[in-house]
């Protein structure tokens, strides 16, 4: 997420605000307005996040249209936030840990490589990758148990035939059921979903403000010498565009891990019921259900998902850290 210069061509007509790192951020600010921030995002997507859990364990493939409206048929629009009081306090801390690991390790590794002689705009590259992947491990500690009681709720059709009540039910069932490890079910391959998801969006989203901001350059040469200064709202244009490029690579490329994953915290399994179905059994039975085309069910709800949750999140964020600096002159 650093856009403290645009590429080198066009330095010379854009004057780009500096990016805000962790040394110079309020924390205890950065952390409570990012609660109600956050807070406020994940309401506006989770009713996106459900459509495309119950088309992931769905033993028929299905549009989104028409599991949004089965949802709202059997459990009126309430049903589209069946989980959602759970899914937030979750959110909340875990969103806490991403935020904090996120810049920490953004901060110090984006120093470390500067000063082992790489390129600005490959520091910063590897800086992204390497903090959105850490930020991710540390994150699913929070993420992954209220996943798996939250996609249950989810799953869950009409409320006369609801197996659990509410998050503190399902919580106490899968511990009874399986003991805590129960509600790590899916950790690996959750770890394998999002760490590899979080470095390619990061690194995508460094590279993809680069290019947008070197185009714009491009653009304006030959309009003079003087230096331009983009307003807020075009530089929240250009983070929102590239978030949202970054966002659909990051869905594509990590859509089949995510339908497994989704399926191994959801589904019990009939043929293994005490440890769950395994990913082999899981990847077997989606192979069967559609063919490897299976893994892709609910890509047009994630991509959408994706895509606008990273143009929403990313702007938001980086309104946040705007927000919670300690010098907002030094900002201009």
């Amino acid at each position: 997420m650093n856009i403290s210069a645009a590429e080198e061509e066009s330095a010379q007509e854009i004057h780009i605000p500096a990016d805000i790192d962790w040394e110079m951020l309020d924390k205890s600010k950065f952390f409570f307005l990012g609660a109600a921030l956050f807070s406020g995002v994940s309401a506006t997507l989770y009713p996106v996040v459900l459509v495309k859990t119950r088309q992931q364990v769905a033993q028929v493939k299905l549009s989104g249209i028409r599991t949004a409206f089965s949802i709202v048929k059997h459990g009126g629009f309430q049903g589209l936030y069946r989980g959602f009081g759970t899914s937030l306090m979750g959110t909340i801390p875990a969103r806490a840990l991403y935020m904090a690991a996120l810049e920490v390790t953004k901060s110090n590794v984006g120093s470390t490589t500067v000063k082992l002689g790489f390129p600005e705009p490959t520091a910063a590259a590897i800086a992204n990758a390497v903090a959105g992947l850490t930020a991710a491990m540390v994150a699913q500690l929070v993420w992954t148990p209220i996943d798996v009681v939250s996609q249950r709720l989810m799953v869950q059709s009409s409320p006369s035939q609801c197996r659990y009540v509410n998050g503190i039910d399902a919580f106490r069932k899968i511990v009874n059921s399986h003991g805590p490890k129960g509600l790590y079910r899916g950790f690996g391959i959750s770890i394998l979903t999002y760490a590899p998801s979080n470095a390619v969006w990061w690194a995508s989203y460094s590279v993809a403000q680069r290019l947008v901001w070197g185009g714009i350059g491009c653009y304006l040469k030959g309009g003079g010498d003087e230096t331009i200064r983009p307003d807020s709202k075009t530089v929240m244009a250009v983070q929102g565009a590239s978030a949202a490029m970054a966002g659909g690579i990051s869905a594509l490329i990590t859509m089949p891990l995510d339908t497994i994953k989704t399926r191994l915290q959801v589904l019990d399994g009939e043929e293994n019921r005490l440890r769950g179905p395994t990913i082999g059994q899981t990847v077997r039975n989606l192979v069967k259900e559609g063919g490897w085309l299976a893994c892709y069910r609910g890509l047009g709800p994630r991509w959408a998902s994706m895509s606008i949750s990273a143009t929403t999140m990313i702007t938001t964020y980086e309104f946040l850290k705007r927000l919670s600096a300690k010098n907002q002159e030094g900002l201009l």
